[in-house]
């Protein structure tokens, strides 16, 4: 640690607390207001401060902006309608990890269905209508109109504790984004079209495709970007022992 780390004094911690508070799923932004490549790089320097074990810091990430994000989005777009038309072909494309549980239980699931029925009813999406589900849910693979898009992920012949080292770069590169008026959406649903992602960008197979994620500025006048997620009280998760 440098003697400038440790003798810097956080002075405004309400700037900090508001940079995290402020965070969430954007699902709607600016097309036509670039981010510059040299903010991308502050963001992601600043980002890999975050702490991995014994300093292996497993990250890597593709940034995807111009023709190579808009050549992606058209791929995954495409194969996505593939899928609803026949789901069968969802066999030639996978997850390198299962992201989600295979069973749901309480509160999980709970908590999931009010986070897919919030959103939709804020749309004004009624259930059973699969056209409009799927063109929502397609939105994730136009980056939902940002001009950067992100890719991360790691070494496959690491531990499951560089999953949450990454998971800690991650949350720094949003984090810090806020701080630049910037906004972001991680998005999983990449995952359902790994190898086209991989293959695209260049990604190895021998490295698991940890997250996709949007990133840029807000569209403030969209309605969806009025939607967001409630958080348990600190009682709920929480245990004091003394």
């Amino acid at each position: 640690m440098t003697t400038s780390q440790v003798e810097t004094q956080v002075s405004d911690a309400a700037s900090v607390d508001a940079a995290i508070e402020s965070r969430f799923s954007c699902r709607a932004f600016l097309r036509d207001k670039p981010v510059p490549r040299e903010l991308i790089e502050s963001l992601l320097r600043v980002a890999s401060r975050a702490p991995s074990g014994t300093n292996t810091q497993p990250w890597n990430v593709v940034v995807l902006q111009g023709a190579s994000r808009d050549e992606l989005s058209r791929k995954v777009c495409a194969a996505h309608d593939e899928v609803q038309a026949n789901p069968a072909a969802a066999a030639r494309y996978r997850e390198d990890f299962d992201y989600y549980p295979e069973k749901w239980t309480s509160p999980f699931i709970d908590r999931r269905r009010e986070n897919g029925w919030g959103l939709y009813g804020l749309l004004g999406i009624q259930r059973g209508e699969k056209e409009k589900m799927h063109a929502q849910h397609q939105r994730n693979y136009e980056f939902f109109d940002a001009p950067v898009g992100l890719m991360f992920s790691i070494d496959k012949v690491l531990g499951r504790g560089s999953l949450m080292d990454a998971a800690m770069f991650i949350q720094n590169v949003m984090v810090a984004a806020r701080g630049h008026g910037l906004h972001t959406c991680p998005q999983a649903a990449w995952l359902d079209y790994g190898t086209i992602v991989k293959a695209h960008a260049g990604i190895p197979d021998s490295q698991l495709l940890l997250t996709g994620m949007s990133l840029g500025y807000a569209d403030l006048a969209a309605p969806v970007n009025r939607f967001h997620t409630p958080r348990e009280p600190v009682a709920n998760f929480t245990r004091w022992l003394e």
